[in-house]
């Protein structure tokens, strides 16, 4: 996908805001103990899909059905936008076609079973899925939500670092898992408008699948290759003139790239000692922090823990490592 969108205005940002605040409870911003630093965390693994992406799909359909209200939508998702997409079709009463890859996570093709909504599991890659949702719009005339590079999808994840903002206004160092850069566009948009740039922001990726750091070097999609991580969340490519990539771009914020050892350990280490199941994505973080490779002793830092939809098997096999 090559398209050029626009990064939400202020009236997207509120109608985002408002139907988010009347569907989602706010998650809690806890201090965690991380190897006996004190580390504020977005709890968004307690959202009811177990993960941030509710926000974006909550704010897209909204708008969606406010420009069509009998129309329908279609995403493509590595499994947490999907969910997210379920979600929010079920409370706003809107019609929903998900395509997944047929290697997305098993817990998350589970959950999403568990919805009422045109399932596809399509091809090996969320680049597959994604194609083949694009045609799929086209061919029946609806809307396509990307996981990112839609305005009403960065206005619904920008929600996060307000709450965050609100309930730990001590922040000053914020560390945001990435992938295809909805998050942490969100969250840039919301720093820039409630005039917080004081507030340092840290992109923080899987070093085996890395799209948006080497698209910022500027690699095409197409010239980045990928290993297996099991941060599937974050896994995979994004897209070639992105929205996302633009905001990010512009804020000229570093990058981490954490090994898939250290992604693996974290989310043993999550359980054994805090008694929370983190899933790689938000482990990713997590790794990047304890393994000290945010260089920023003397400030509160924080991060998001953006989701807890790990396959139960993966699970085992991690905490027996």
């Amino acid at each position: 996908m090559n398209q050029t969108v626009p990064p939400p205005t202020e009236q997207q940002l509120e109608a985002a805001r408002r139907v988010i605040a009347h569907h989602l409870v706010p998650t809690p911003t806890v201090t965690l103990m991380l190897r006996g630093r004190p580390v504020l965390t977005k709890m968004e693994l307690f959202q009811p899909t177990g993960a941030f992406k509710v926000r974006g799909a909550l704010a897209a359909i909204d708008a969606a059905l406010r420009s069509d209200p009998t129309g329908a939508v279609i995403a493509s998702s590595a499994g947490n936008h999907g969910l997210g997409i379920a979600h929010a079709a079920m409370l706003l009463g809107a019609r929903a076609t998900v395509v997944v890859p047929a290697t997305a996570s098993a817990a998350k093709v589970k959950k999403l079973q568990n919805y009422e909504i045109e399932l596809i599991q399509h091809g090996n890659s969320y680049d597959d899925a994604q194609a083949f949702a694009l045609t799929l719009a086209a061919e029946r005339s609806i809307r396509f939500l990307s996981p990112f590079n839609d305005p009403d999808v960065v206005a619904g994840q920008s929600t996060v670092f307000e709450e965050m903002l609100r309930q730990a206004p001590e922040l000053e160092h914020l560390v945001v898992s990435v992938g295809g850069g909805g998050l942490i566009a969100g969250c840039l948009v919301a720093r820039e408008v409630h005039g917080r740039t004081d507030i340092r922001v840290t992109a923080v990726q899987p070093q085996n699948s890395s799209a948006l750091y080497f698209a910022l070097q500027g690699k095409t999609m197409a010239e980045i290759s990928h290993l297996p991580t099991i941060a599937d969340g974050l896994a995979g490519g994004g897209d070639d003139g992105a929205m996302t990539n633009a905001i990010v771009a512009h804020h000229q914020i570093p990058f981490v790239l954490v090994p898939e050892a250290e992604i693996r350990s974290a989310v043993r280490e999550c359980v054994e000692q805090n008694g929370l199941v983190m899933e790689g994505s938000a482990t990713a973080s997590y790794a990047a922090i304890t393994n000290n490779l945010i260089h920023d002793s003397s400030s509160r830092v924080g991060f998001i823990a953006c989701g807890r939809n790990i396959a139960f098997d993966l699970l085992q096999s991690l905490l027996a490592e």
